[in-house]
Formats: structure tokens, C-alpha cells, sequence
């Protein structure tokens, strides 16, 4: 995986990341720079874990699957993919935290960062089966990428209210997809990038 679709993969990974922090903004009366950055280290910390722990998991068991890896990688972001775009047209829009908890209760921040971090946990099966895949680096910079996003998702939910979210979620999970698509298709060698 190039360091492009890397890029794109990590933008789709913290879209769930980024449509929780503008919630987290919402709830903020002012904008706190501080705590904007507690929340976005939650989820960059959890969304760079989360794949080291799949590909340990998912290495176990590579001599057993490679003759079916684009198919499962395809299957994998398809159906995250999937589950955000619908999750961005359910009527309750998919939210993940309660209102009356404290916005900064470690236990709630654990809680969304586990949440919105599964996801990743099953790309890095997905990067245990694809050759050439530094699993450091692509942690890193979903870690990275996720925090980034994350923070200004805070800052944006706090300035400008809710209006994002949706279609935040809905961008992620398109992204996811068409990453899948693109891995199947490669491996079929339908298509060269």
C-alpha cells in the first residue's frame, strides 16, 4: 500500500473519530485548545493501537489465507465502509455519547475511542495479509492523521454545530469502500496503480 492510499485509508479510519469529536465540541461552552487535544489523543492513540493489535493477530494466521487476502480486504473495508454510510442515513445519525456524561469523563473518552477504533483493528488484519506493509508507519500515521482530524473536529463542532457529522461518516465510509474496491481489483489484476 502506497503512502497515498495510506493517506486516504486514514482519513476513512477517523472519519467515526472526527463525527464523535465535533459531538465532544457541541457539548464544550467555549472552545478549550487543551481538551481538544485530550480528546483527539484518545483517538489518535486508540486508532494507531488498534491495527498493531489485528496484524499480530492477523500474521498468525497468514500462510493459511493468502490465496483469499483481496477478498477478505475487500470484505473487511466493505463492510466497515458499509456500516458508517449507513450509519450516516439512520435517523439517529449513529451517536455514540450521552449527553448528560461529562465531556471529559476518562472512562467515556476510553469508551468512544474503543468505539470508533474497531474499524481499525480489523484494516490492521487487512495489512497482515497485504505484502510490504510497515505496520509502525501505518499506525503511525492513522494515529497521527486521526488526532489531527480529531482535534479540529472539536473545534469545529464547537464553532460551527453539527451540520458535518453526517456527512463526515458518510465520506469515511465511501472512502473505506472504494479503497476495498481498489485492492480487489488489483489483486484480480483488473486494474494497476
Amino acid at each position: 500500500m502506497g503512502i497515498i492510499e495510506l493517506v486516504f485509508l486514514s482519513i476513512g479510519l477517523a472519519m467515526d473519530a472526527f463525527a464523535v469529536s465535533i459531538c465532544k465540541g457541541l457539548e464544550m461552552p467555549v472552545t478549550n485548545y487543551r481538551r481538544a487535544g485530550i480528546i483527539a489523543l484518545f483517538f489518535g492513540a486508540f486508532q494507531a493501537g488498534m491495527p498493531v493489535i489485528g496484524y499480530l493477530l492477523g500474521s498468525r494466521f497468514q500462510k493459511y489465507i493468502e490465496s483469499v487476502d483481496h477478498w477478505i480486504a475487500f470484505a473487511l473495508l466493505a463492510l466497515i465502509g458499509g456500516q458508517m454510510v449507513y450509519e450516516a442515513y439512520r435517523k439517529d445519525g449513529g451517536e455514540l455519547e450521552n449527553k448528560d456524561d461529562s465531556v471529559f469523563s476518562i472512562k467515556q473518552l476510553a469508551v468512544l475511542a474503543v468505539a470508533t477504533s474497531i474499524d481499525a483493528l480489523a484494516v490492521g488484519i487487512t495489512f497482515a495479509l497485504l505484502e510490504g506493509t510497515n505496520i509502525f508507519l501505518s499506525a503511525g500515521m492513522i494515529g497521527l492523521i486521526t488526532f489531527i482530524i480529531s482535534f479540529a473536529g472539536v473545534v469545529i463542532g464547537n464553532k460551527f454545530g453539527n451540520k458535518y457529522e453526517k456527512r463526515a461518516q458518510l465520506a469515511g465510509g465511501i472512502i473505506l469502500i472504494v479503497i476495498g474496491l481498489k485492492i480487489l481489483l488489483e489483486h484480480l489484476g483488473i486494474i494497476a496503480f
